[in-house]
């Protein structure tokens, strides 16, 4: 059997890092990922998908990446039980990552911003 998904999308939000109770570092992220096809509106839909990244991989992200910024994950699918403090029995799904590929980076973002500002100077 296999557990391994593939995923590109971009960073709805910037990475924080979070240190659990027992020092392991983690992050957890959304990606925005837009469908391959169109509603009946015509318009792509966007899914959201929740990802949790641990350690080092952790680290990098929150270091590298900021909201915006297009990344390829590797991972596997995790679901969870849990009940709320109402007694109602919950079911949670994310993708915990193995492997995370920068796609966009911020050198990238520099040049297009010195670029639209060399634009507004002539």
């Amino acid at each position: 059997m296999m557990n391994q998904i593939v995923i590109v999308g971009r960073l709805t939000k910037d990475p924080e890092i979070i240190k659990s109770e027992d020092g392991k570092e983690r992050s957890q992220i959304t990606l925005a990922v837009p469908r391959s096809y169109k509603n009946a509106d015509g318009v792509y839909d966007t899914d959201f998908v929740d990802c949790v990244l641990w350690g080092g991989v952790a680290e990098n992200t929150s270091e590298y990446c900021r909201k915006g910024d297009l990344i390829g994950l590797k991972g596997r699918i995790q679901t969870s039980n849990y009940e709320t403090e109402n007694g109602e029995k919950k079911k949670s799904t994310q993708i915990v990552a193995e492997k995370i590929t920068y796609l966009s980076s911020r050198k990238e973002k520099e040049d297009d911003i010195e670029k639209s500002d060399d634009e507004l100077e002539m």
